[in-house]
């Protein structure tokens, strides 16, 4: 970022996280993050008046990612709200677009006009978006049509069938559409958790707020199959070593994963009883990922069941 004074950067949600995250705790350990967030509030407000200082008033820590960066796109999967919010209120223009390989790619996207934190912004020209067979929070399966829509699979009819039905794509995403017509993702239907009681769990809502802890590098929510059929809400978490070598220089690594438990638990206390996770992996292993940075979770489940 120095070296190349990079000005725009196009990137997936674990790389601009990461980068957020180190920027606030290098803020945290120079004793400036009251002073830093006290000055977001600030140049927020004042940009409701079109009055914008950001690129002034937080200089110092635009320099350190360079001195250059003003645009960042995040693709492939969603981005944490709060990185969002952070990086637009230091001046550093952050949206998000979505979309697939079958959809050429993009399908909606956040603009100068339309943005809203959290979600993946408005369908583009073209795409007809609706939400499938949704639940009772208005989530559901997202499906859409328009000339950006693949042929089929190659050499794989079955799959064709699958995924192209009654002039839909059905993308396998899950999501839902505010009132303003912008379109939030809540995860993978493969890699949703239906529970005994019929209840749902989304595994990349809570990973995103575990994520958020400086301990962790990243996590993978799960359930661990019970012998009656129900699963027990678990998280593997990958430990950020270089974080907690210089945080807890005098503690052991078993004293650092209760320590991490107890955070966890704390957090439990903010979710319906069915979310609280019960069960967790502290690890330095790193994560089985896809080229595009995203967790192989059941290249990961094979690996934790043959350890259990």
């Amino acid at each position: 970022m120095k070296e190349y004074k990079v000005s725009v950067y196009v990137g997936v949600p674990q790389l601009v996280e990461l980068m957020y995250k180190k920027i606030m705790q290098e803020v945290e350990k120079a004793g400036k993050l009251d002073k830093v967030k006290k000055g977001m509030k600030i140049s927020n407000f004042l940009r409701k008046f079109h009055i914008d200082i950001r690129r002034k008033l937080f200089k110092e820590i635009l320099d350190g990612v360079g001195g250059n960066l003003r645009f960042i796109v995040n693709g492939a999967s969603n981005l944490d709200k709060e990185v969002s919010i952070g990086f637009n209120s230091i001046g550093v223009h952050t949206i998000q677009g979505y979309g697939l390989s079958e959809t050429s790619p993009c399908i909606c996207s956040e603009n100068d006009k339309y943005i809203k934190p959290g979600s993946v912004g408005k369908p583009m020209p073209n795409a007809e978006i609706e939400i499938f067979n949704p639940d009772e929070n208005g989530i559901g399966e997202i499906r859409l049509k328009g000339p950006m829509v693949f042929l089929g699979y190659y050499e794989n009819e079955e799959a064709t069938k699958e995924a192209l039905r009654d002039g839909w794509f059905y993308t396998g995403d899950l999501g839902y559409i505010d009132k303003d017509g912008f379109l939030y993702l809540t995860g993978r239907q493969k890699n949703m958790i239906v529970l005994k009681n019929g209840k749902k769990v989304f595994p990349e809502e809570l990973e995103s707020l575990i994520n958020s802890f400086d301990e962790v590098k990243e996590s993978m929510v799960f359930g661990l199959p019970k012998e009656n059929d129900d699963f027990l809400l678990s998280v593997k978490i990958q430990y950020d070593e270089d974080y907690i070598k210089k945080e807890y220089p005098d503690k052991t690594i078993e004293e650092v994963e209760k320590i991490m438990w107890n955070k966890i638990k704390e957090l439990n206390k903010t979710f319906p009883k069915y979310k609280y996770i019960k069960n967790m992996i502290f690890t330095n292993e790193e994560f089985i990922k896809t080229t595009t940075g995203k967790v192989k979770r059941f290249e990961e489940m094979k690996k934790i069941n043959i350890k259990k």
